[in-house]
């Protein structure tokens, strides 16, 4: 029977030095004990090229997978900061609807399951009623092309007002209603935001596909050392095996911003760390 000690335990790409090449990648994801990698599709020039990747590179990258037993499970897809589905401009809304196709073309080639979406309607533009109704639309657009892939689309909940919680984020997969979108909450960025993750994440029962899992401080979300920030772990696992999640967890790092000294054995430390959390919230 699947309980919540089950669930797979995936690492962040961005976790590892980036010229390590895939197969070396997944090596280190799979030496630190993790289940799968998270792909990353940012709004890099050389991240966004991976959706134009001819298929001798996606069997490339298939055959990493099988040599090393690590699959790439999940994918974030963060390039909707420079081209944003709600933006103001047409052409930028067509680009950033093409992303979305090719990437859910490119999960469907790698196997992936699901792709977590940032909750920006817009980025570098102001928020408003349009913007809002364009992301709408263009969130229905790409759950109509995900259910035809097969491939599950989240939202995550991120460092702008308009999507900052769970909450807001349940507002947006209300309007499109397709069983393809839903909700891929961080537990970081709710806590840097000011909101309990405990409360929140009850907040996402039937709609929870992944999470990711990282600390965070007051407004700062990224490379924050695991248990030197604000983030009430033990609650948040407790809660999630209360709501019999399962699916995908993701521990959030990056190589860059560590402040170890060595990025690796960090990334190892907190596969320890949430295996431990998992196993105790599983026996409560």
């Amino acid at each position: 029977m699947l309980n919540f000690g089950n669930n797979p335990l995936g690492i962040y790409e961005k976790a590892f030095p980036a010229d390590l090449s895939w197969e070396e990648r997944l090596n280190q994801a799979a030496k630190a004990g993790y289940d799968f990698l998270e792909m990353s599709i940012d709004d890099s020039d050389e991240r966004l090229s991976r959706l134009e990747w001819p298929r001798s590179a996606r069997l490339a990258l298939r055959l990493s997978m099988e040599n090393t037993g690590v699959p790439i499970l999940t994918m974030g897809l963060s390039g909707h900061r420079k081209f944003p589905l709600g933006s103001n401009s047409a052409q930028t809304r067509s680009r950033g609807l093409d992303m979305l196709y090719r990437a859910i073309e490119l999960a469907y080639d790698l196997d992936a399951r699901v792709i977590q979406l940032m909750g920006y309607d817009v980025f570098y533009e102001t928020s408003d009623a349009g913007t809002q109704a364009r992301f709408i639309e263009g969130l229905i657009q790409g759950a109509r092309c995900a259910s035809a892939a097969g491939v599950m689309l989240a939202l995550e909940n991120v460092d702008v007002e308009t999507v900052d919680s769970v909450e807001k984020a349940l507002r947006f997969v209300r309007e499109v209603n397709s069983p393809w979108l839903n909700v891929y909450p961080d537990m970081g960025n709710l806590a840097a935001a000011g909101y309990d993750p405990v409360e929140q994440i009850n907040l996402a029962k039937g709609r929870l596909v992944g999470i990711h899992v990282k600390d965070a401080l007051p407004g700062e979300v990224r490379g924050v050392i695991f248990e030197q920030g604000i983030v009430p772990f033990s609650d948040v696992f407790q809660t999630l095996a209360e709501l019999a999640f399962s699916g995908p967890l993701v521990v959030e790092m990056w190589a860059h911003l560590d402040r170890t000294g060595d990025p690796v054995r960090a990334a190892a430390d907190a596969n320890q760390l949430v295996r431990s959390l998992v196993k105790t919230a599983d026996k409560a």
